[in-house]
C-alpha cells in the first residue's frame, strides 16, 4: 500500500512557490511637466531630457560638469570656503542646521561649483549654480566663488560660462550681505568685459531672483534651455500682484527669445558644441 505522503515533500505537480519579482524601486519616473511615466535609463540617455515631451529635468552641477566639459579635465577652484551664520537665521530651524543638512543631501559645500576645463580641447573658466542646494539660492561663498571665478578667468584670458540654475535668487539667510553679491559679481564681470573677455551665460530651469537680475543677464551670449523658467518674481506672484493676465509662455525661455533677452535657445545635447563654436567665432 501507498504511504500517505508528508505534508512537507512537494511533489512534481506542485513546484516551489517562488517570491514575484517586482520591478526595482526608481526604473521608472515620472516627467514634472507632461506627467508621463518615463524610464529612468531612457531618461539618462538623454542627459535628463524627457523623451515624450522634450522637457529638460534637473541635473546636479557634477551631472553638468560630465555634461558639458571634456572627460577628466576639470579642476575645481574655491572647494574650502563654507557659509557662516552671520545673522543667527533660524525658521523652521537654524541656518547653521540647513547647511549641513543641504550639504550632507547634494555632496556640495554650497550652491556653486567653480573651475576650470576644456570644451572640445577650448580651456574654459567655469561656474555652476545647482538648485539642488537651497534652490540655488545666491549667499556670501556663492558671490564669493562667482567673484573669484571672473577674476582669474580675466588674469589668464580665459572664455567665461556660467550655468545658472537659481530659484532662490538671493538667500534671506544671510540678509544684505547675500544682496551684496549681486553688485560685487557685477562689478568683477564689468573689470572682464574691459579686458575683453568673452562671457557665455547659460540659463536653465528655473533662473529667478537676484541671480536672472545680476550676472545671469550680462553674458555677451545668452543661451537658455527650452521651456526654463527665467525671471525676477515668479508669474504667480506678479499675476497676484497687478491682477492681469500675463501673456501665454510668459517667464520661458520661448518667450524671452521673442523679446531679445535671449541669442538662442539650446537643446541640452547641442550644448558642448554650440560653446565651443562661440569661442571659435569670437577668436577665443
Amino acid at each position: 500500500m501507498n504511504q500517505p505522503q508528508s505534508p512537507a515533500v512537494e511533489t512534481a505537480q506542485s513546484p516551489p512557490s517562488r517570491k514575484k519579482r517586482g520591478v526595482p524601486e526608481g526604473t521608472w519616473i515620472q516627467c514634472p511637466s507632461c506627467k508621463k511615466t518615463v524610464f529612468r535609463k531612457e531618461v539618462e540617455k538623454r542627459l535628463n531630457v524627457c523623451p515624450e515631451c522634450g522637457f529638460h529635468m534637473y541635473v546636479s552641477a557634477a551631472m553638468r560638469i560630465s555634461q558639458v566639459l571634456d572627460e577628466g579635465t576639470f579642476e575645481e577652484w574655491d572647494n574650502n570656503l563654507i557659509s557662516v551664520d552671520p545673522l543667527e537665521f533660524s525658521d523652521s530651524r537654524s541656518y547653521k542646521d540647513r547647511l549641513i543638512s543641504e550639504q550632507k543631501k547634494t555632496g556640495l559645500k554650497d550652491a556653486v561649483v567653480t573651475g576650470s576645463g576644456m570644451i572640445r580641447a577650448r580651456r574654459v573658466a567655469i561656474g555652476i549654480t545647482d538648485s539642488g542646494f537651497i534652490m540655488g539660492s545666491m549667499g556670501s561663498v556663492v558671490g564669493e566663488k562667482l567673484t573669484r571665478l571672473v577674476e582669474k578667468a580675466t588674469e589668464r584670458n580665459l572664455p567665461l560660462i556660467i550655468i545658472s540654475g537659481s530659484g532662490g535668487g538671493a538667500r534671506m539667510h544671510e540678509g544684505i550681505l547675500s544682496l551684496m553679491q549681486m553688485a560685487k559679481v557685477s562689478a568683477a564681470l564689468a573689470r572682464f568685459h574691459e579686458a575683453q573677455g568673452l562671457f557665455i551665460s547659460v540659463l536653465t530651469n528655473p533662473t529667478m531672483g537676484g541671480v536672472a537680475a545680476s550676472f545671469a543677464s550680462l553674458g555677451d551670449v545668452i543661451f537658455a534651455e527650452p521651456k526654463a523658467l527665467i525671471g525676477f518674481a515668479g508669474p504667480r506672484t506678479i499675476k497676484a500682484t497687478i491682477r492681469i493676465e500675463l501673456p501665454e509662455e510668459f517667464q520661458t525661455s520661448e518667450f524671452l527669445l521673442k523679446h531679445g533677452f535671449v541669442d538662442r535657445i539650446v537643446h541640452r545635447e547641442r550644448l558642448k558644441s554650440e560653446i565651443a563654436t562661440i569661442i571659435d567665432y569670437c577668436g577665443k
